[in-house]
This record gives structure tokens, sequence and C-alpha cells, in this order.
């Protein structure tokens, strides 16, 4: 058996104890193994590692703010720093370009929502503070000061990685030791991040045991981890089946969990957009349905298109860029069979294939773009079959007669991330914008007006979730500092508490001008002082 990399468990690089089995990183470009033997981790490291995370929970729920910004900091420097490395395994593993994909876009954003993070910690901002003179009742968000288990996906090597993503700075931010659970399929990606988060924690001062890495493990024993009363939370990103099972075991034992499961992000377009610029809109569609191979979570699975000359020709230039497409790598055998089988359902739920609709020829994983077409009547008698995610290059076409076809077809999907509509600049879609947008308002958790759903800006007013099933709660974004971080927080009220044995946010004085709500007004000022 070949040698197996070391798993980060109680503030040290060692060699697994119980390792299942191992597993290596495929180049998705050959189907061929690449890399160094990872372990399958059995049941006497996960203990490990979770025993560790509980051990320093307390201890780093009580670190010093400037400590776990530090730390989020320094974090951020060394990836910019290991760019040219970080860079490189990633490519090899997933096959995403280097440029601009990796490079230009996904790194800085890793590094920046790290410093986002680190930013909301030293303002307070994601504790909320408020507080009740009259009733002497004081509250904020605190940490849960038990473990954070975090599943990263397949389509995000560095901005969603389980050891430098979001769910990753949220739970840091909030004070938990993180658990990560590498995507089996950039190990070697996860594995450097998780040197540089190692690295920096020393430098932090903060205990070694704070994060820790596992790189995969069987299904069963994930299940059995989901329920184990002693992590305080779970974030996942990934399928929908895995997300739901997750999901039912950790409800069983009443561990909160976070998952973004799947979502088919419907693009409506208005009669007036398409008769302004179809052209232009078919290019934004098709390039959108094939960026990063359309693995995206918020790639448009689903356009609605008005019947007519306008919508015709829409469906012919769309019709002509994916027959023209060349096929697109996917990240492993198990996307591109799950996208075989989801053009299956799409086709015996009555779609008609336009282009593309078969494995691509050649080495590696491969699709062609695939572009399948349906009309508003057999999608409102089968909605839930048309509305199967297809990860990868993948859209349905749903033709309608009018806008109160439109709004019909609105009403009948399932919760998604995101909703589009595209309108005419001369006001024309307006009446039509009002009808569809009342519906579809309540079934997305991202409304969007005239581009794409593919781009999710870290910003605090971004919100990346969305209603069951695309996640498991409206209330909460996997994206955008300090709201994903409330994701990992208890809210803790005092009641009649002295104001010497109050949290440091919550007391009279507040010098460092921290935002709270003190008698239903926003203040930075000291209770009876000015504002």
């Amino acid at each position: 058996m070949a040698a197996l990399e070391p798993l980060l468990i109680d503030g040290s690089w060692r060699a697994p104890k119980d390792a299942q089995g191992s597993f290596q990183a495929e180049d998705p470009t050959r189907a061929t193994p690449i890399g160094p033997h990872f372990p399958i981790s059995g049941p006497d490291d996960i203990e490990a590692a979770l025993r560790a995370a509980a051990a320093v929970a307390a201890e780093l729920a009580a670190a010093p703010a400037e400590r776990i910004a530090d730390f989020l900091d320094a974090y951020a420097d060394a990836i910019d720093a290991d760019a040219d490395t970080l860079v490189a395994l990633a490519h090899a593993e997933t096959a995403l370009p280097a440029e601009p994909r990796l490079r230009t876009v996904e790194l800085p954003r890793t590094s920046g929502q790290l410093r986002q993070a680190a930013k909301a910690v030293r303002s307070y901002g994601w504790t909320a503070p408020t507080i009740d003179t009259r009733l002497g009742l004081r509250a904020h968000r605190a940490p849960l000061a038990k473990p954070v288990m975090v599943f990263g996906p397949n389509n995000f090597p560095f901005a969603f990685n389980a050891i430098a993503g979001s769910d990753f700075a949220s739970a840091i931010a909030a004070r938990n030791p993180v658990i990560a659970k590498a995507h089996p399929s950039h190990p070697a990606t996860s594995q450097r991040l998780a040197q540089l988060a190692h690295g920096a924690l020393g430098k932090a001062g903060l205990p070694a045991a704070a994060v820790q890495l596992l790189y995969h493990f069987d299904n069963a024993l994930g299940l059995k981890l989901a329920g184990d009363t002693r992590l305080g939370a779970i974030g996942f990103t990934g399928s929908r089946a895995g997300g739901l099972a997750l999901k039912a075991a950790a409800d069983k034992a009443g561990v909160p969990i976070y998952v973004e499961m799947s979502s088919v992000n419907p693009v409506f377009l208005l009669p007036g957009a398409l008769a302004e610029r179809g052209d232009a809109l078919a290019q934004e569609f098709f390039a959108s349905c094939t960026m990063g191979s359309g693995q995206f979570c918020t790639n448009p699975g689903i356009a609605i298109v008005p019947e007519g000359m306008h919508g015709d020709a829409f469906v012919v230039a769309a019709m002509e860029h994916f027959a023209g497409a060349t096929p697109k790598v996917l990240f492993s055998r198990g996307v591109q069979d799950s996208l075989v089988r989801a053009v299956t359902v799409l086709r015996d739920a009555g779609a008609k294939v336009l282009a593309g609709g078969a494995v691509g020829d050649g080495e590696g994983y491969r699709h062609q773009p695939t572009l399948l077409t349906v009309d508003a009547g057999a999608f409102l008698a089968r909605p839930d079959a048309l509305q199967t995610e297809a990860f990868g290059p993948t859209s349905l076409l749903v033709r309608v007669a009018d806008a109160d076809d439109m709004a019909r077809v609105a009403g009948a999907f399932e919760g998604n991330l995101t909703g589009t509509l595209y309108r005419a600049a001369d006001g024309s879609d307006d009446a039509a914008w009002s009808s569809v947008a009342a519906v579809l308002r309540t079934k997305v958790g991202r409304l969007i007006a005239n581009k794409m759903p593919t781009g999710v800006a870290v910003s605090p007013a971004m919100n990346h979730g969305g209603p069951y099933p695309s996640t498991g709660h409206p209330g909460f974004t996997a994206v955008g500092m300090p709201a994903a971080i409330h994701r990992f927080t208890a809210l803790h009220s005092y009641d009649g508490v002295p104001e010497a044995l109050l949290p440091v946010e919550l007391r009279d004085r507040n010098p460092g001008g921290v935002q709270r709500l003190v008698d239903d007004r926003w203040s930075e000022g000291d209770i009876g002082g000015s504002p």
C-alpha cells in the first residue's frame, strides 16, 4: 500500500491511525489519477478530531477578538503569497482555467472574504449588540463554544473550500473550532490550504487544534458524525441527496445544519427585452450556461422564453451557440454520470433536445453543451421532473404564451438561490415584470434584473441562500459578512447581569464605538452619553 498523506488532527500533522483505504485526485481532462495517496478516515481518526476540537472550543470562544482577526488576516496574506502553488494544484485537480478563473477571480475572492470576516470580528458587527436599559436586558450573538463541521463542495476549490471558504471563515469569525472535510476532487489543494491555516494559527497565538482537516470518509461515518451532539453546527455545500441525508441525521440529534443543495435558477426573458436585444441575450445566456463547464450552483438551468418571432429568434441563436461549442470538461466521473442521468430524466419527462445531449468524445470527463425545450403546458404537468438540476453545461427552455403563462410557471418552481428577469429599457415590460416578480420573489433568495445569475459578489448585502430545497433554511446566507457568520452563533441574553460581568460590547462604556441598538435607537456612544 502506498504511503498515505498525513491528517491535521489535534494541532499536528500525523499519520492516519485507522485508514479505511485511500484515494488520489484525478486529472479530469484525462481521467487519470494524479498526486499522492490520501487516507479515507475511519472512526478513530474522526473521533480524535472531534475530541480535540471540543477540547479547545471554550478556549477559542474566550479568545480576544483581535487574535481571531489577526489569524484571518494572516491566513489571507499566506494564501495570496502562495498563489502560484495553490493555482497549480487546483488547476491540475479540477481542470478549471488557471486564468482568469482561479488566479484572478476565485483566489482573491477567497482571501478577500477572510479579510471581510476579520473586519467583522474587529467591529463586533456580527454580534449585533442589543440593549434595553429600562428592563435591564442585553443580548448579542456569541460563539457556539462547540466545533463546527464543514463539508466543502467540488466546484470551488478555494472560495468554498472546507478549510478556507465562506463557511470556514464564518465559523472561525464566530470563534468556533472547525473540522474541515475536504472534497475528494481537490485533496492536494485542501492540504496546502490547511498547511497555510495551521501556520497562521501559530502566528496569531490561537490553539492549534482550532483547525483540523480530514480528506474523506465513508458516508455512513459522515451521517454518524452529523448526529454527534458534541458538534455546534454543520455547514454543507453539495448535492441534494447528500445534504438531505446529513440534515436528517443532524435534525434527529438537534445539531443545527446549514445546507446548500440544488438550484435551477430560472431566467425569465420578457418580450420587450427579447425584441430589444435578443441576439445579445442568447450569447449572454450561452456564456453563463457554459462558464466553468456549467458547474456553478447559480447556473441558469431553466430559461422561460415567450412564443413568437423574437422568442423563436432567441431559441435559434441559442441553439446555434450550443451546437457549435466543443464538449466541456467536468470535475469527475460522478459529475458526468449525474449529468447524463439528469438529461435522461428531462427527456423522459417530455423535453426535446435542441443541441448536444450526450457525453463528449475523447479522453477525460466531458459532456456536450446541451439545450432542451418544452412548452409551458408540459412543464406545468410535470414540474418536479422538469426542474431536475442538470449540474453541467445544460439548460432547459420553457416556451410560454404570455405573462400569465410566465406567472403560472413561476408559481410551479421549488425554492431556488436566484431568479432573474430581463426587461426592456423603455419600460414596456414593467407590467409583466410586476406580475411575474410578485410570484417569483417568494421562490428565490436573490431576485436579479438584467444579468445572468452566475456571479455572486462577496458583499454584506448578498444573499447566497434561498427557500427549501435550495437550502435548508431561507433565513441565512453562505456569502457576505457579517450575515454569513450568524449561522454559527448562539443568541445570548443577559437579564440584570452586573456591568462588570457582561461581554465587552454590552457594557455601558463603548470605547470601541461598536454599533449597537440601544433602546430602539442605533448608537456608537456610551449609554448615558451622546449617540
